[in-house]
């Protein structure tokens, strides 16, 4: 499950080699397939130390978030429908629409737009 989504965030993003892939421990992330598929894209695997939940407040805080806003109000019957109202939930609300704090009450698509905006605008 690690590498397929490692695989969707790369067709979907397109990310630059050196990024910071940050996990915690677990030996899903640990695994050798997980590694040499990190290597082949240039990325950078870091991991949470053992029991420190300050290695990962950014994934906590969004785990916290998605239970809190999604999760715990709703009943899924199918794994088939758990997956359709996370990737809504995840890609077109919480990605595109939700304002968040520390981007300055923008969404996070809004905040990339502004921010590569601004980086073209300069080098022009």
């Amino acid at each position: 499950m690690v590498v397929r989504a490692i695989k969707m965030a790369v067709d979907t993003r397109h990310p630059d080699a050196g990024i910071i892939f940050h996990s915690d421990c677990g030996s899903q992330y640990a695994s050798r397939k997980v590694r040499k598929l990190l290597n082949k894209y240039g990325f950078r695997q870091s991991m949470g130390s053992k029991g420190d939940a300050y290695d990962n407040a950014t994934e906590e805080s969004f785990f916290h978030t998605l239970k809190v806003e999604l999760v715990n109000w709703t009943k899924y019957f199918t794994r088939a429908e758990a997956k359709i109202s996370l990737f809504r939930y995840i890609e077109l609300f919480y990605n595109r629409k939700r304002r968040h704090s520390h981007c300055g009450q923008m969404s996070f698509v809004d905040y990339e737009r502004a921010y590569y905006s601004n980086l073209l605008g300069e080098v022009a």
